[in-house]
């Protein structure tokens, strides 16, 4: 993932989709206790650029991968770039903070999400045929 100053957080937002269809990230004004969400009214802009979050960052190149647990994720983006993020996970029509499941790998929240969008593929069931006693 390609950041700098002039990257908006849609454009970073972009990008991470690109590589994890099924989860979002999303900035916030502050840090998160480990295990802990972010309230919606710390949520940054996405027109709001990098540079107005961390003066101090420059054009580099920003490696994830998919083994990197969520929490270890989160906290390289506060300690190397002083960025305050969270990550979401897909879950039917809804978007989840994964606080609960920090531990998981990117890769496993995303197939968790993955796994929701199947959902739209099972036969209803009908609950009028079932046997009386």
């Amino acid at each position: 993932m390609q950041i700098s100053a002039q990257t908006t957080v849609q454009e970073v937002f972009d990008q991470f989709a690109s590589q994890f269809q099924f989860l979002r990230l999303e900035f916030y004004q502050k840090a998160h206790d480990s295990e802990q969400g972010s309230p919606a009214t710390d949520q940054i802009s996405h027109k709001t650029l990098l540079g107005h979050l961390n003066a101090d960052i420059g054009k580099q190149t920003l490696e994830i991968d998919g083994s990197m647990s969520v929490a270890a994720f989160e906290n390289m983006m506060r300690d190397q770039y002083r960025l305050h993020v969270q990550v979401f996970r897909k879950s039917a029509e809804l978007w989840l903070q994964t606080t609960a499941t920090d531990h998981w790998s990117l890769d496993k929240q995303n197939s968790k999400g993955q796994g929701f969008e199947a959902v739209d593929d099972i036969e209803p069931i009908d609950i009028t045929d079932f046997d009386v006693d």
